[in-house]
């Protein structure tokens, strides 16, 4: 349907404050959308109070209950929700082995359960609605990882996996569920960037990744991602997965192809470790996985 002459939808968009996540608000205001803008400080939402088409909310994602009062104050201002943006997260980078207790719990704590809080509150109201889109903002470290990458990484990949079997379950009351794998866009994020305390015994393999990037990597305009986002959500027929930028889709279907290459390789030792017996005496059988 144009977006001209169907009625305006209701986003949830966390992270709101800047980057990408500022993008898919401005993106949904210009076609004509109302909008729930989710941050964690009010400054970052200031310039956006005053609209009567959004409804600012200053939530620390990691808060669950917080997170479930914003879905109610979003109910109470508009009524429902249509398009739910889980876009909050933070960068942190370093070797596995460098980082503290602290460090690693904090990564998972707004990329993964961050969106798991917001997941729970809406998909109540998504489910009773029968419709809805619950696009879950991953990253080109959710598809390919490397070093120093390892628990931003966890974090997405954790993401995906809690995604893809939502997707599963929601999609039998009408909700679609896309993992949004973006490449660089300049969004804030390295600027906010955590580090660890670096190891000595890592120095070369870190002076050899310097050299690896060069310049720097050029990134793009969160304006791009956003437009590909507003594609998606109009979409009758919404993918699990899209990936944003051509560096990313590249390096995706490289990783892909290793993958089949390495099973195929190894495919005879995988199949002789299966052949199915029936259950010791006194076990029960194992569920399917």
């Amino acid at each position: 349907m144009p977006r001209s002459t169907r009625s305006p939808r209701v986003w949830f968009v966390t992270g709101a404050g800047r980057g990408l996540g500022r993008a898919f608000v401005r993106a949904a205001l210009d076609a004509g959308d109302r909008v729930v803008a989710v941050s964690r400080t009010a400054d970052s939402l200031a310039d956006l109070a005053a609209d009567p088409r959004v409804l600012t909310l200053v939530v620390d994602v990691t808060d669950r209950a917080a997170v479930f009062a914003a879905v109610e104050r979003a109910l109470e201002r508009f009524g429902r929700l249509d398009v739910v943006v889980n876009n909050a997260g933070n960068l942190s980078m370093g070797f596995v082995e460098e980082y503290t207790e602290e460090q690693a719990r904090a990564q998972m704590e707004t990329n993964f359960f961050g969106a798991l809080w917001v997941v729970q509150a809406v998909a109540p109201v998504l489910r009773g609605q029968g419709t809805g889109h619950l696009v879950q903002i991953s990253s080109i470290g959710g598809v390919v990882t490397g070093p120093t990458a390892g628990l931003y990484s966890a974090s997405k990949y954790a993401l995906e996996g809690m995604s893809e079997a939502l997707a599963a379950e929601l999609a039998p009351f009408g909700v679609a569920v896309t993992i949004v794998e973006p490449g660089g866009y300049w969004t804030g994020l390295y600027a906010a960037m955590g580090t660890t305390e670096p190891l000595a015994d890592y120095a070369q393999i870190r002076e050899d990744l310097a050299a690896q990037a060069g310049g720097g990597s050029v990134d793009s305009d969160p304006a791009l991602a956003a437009a590909a986002v507003l594609t998606l959500v109009d979409s009758e027929d919404p993918p699990l997965r899209l990936i944003l930028g051509d560096v990313v889709l590249d390096a995706a279907i490289e990783a892909a192809h290793r993958r089949i290459a390495t099973w195929t390789a190894w495919a005879e030792v995988s199949r002789a470790a299966e052949h199915a017996i029936a259950a010791p005496a006194g076990r029960p059988a194992p569920a399917e996985a």
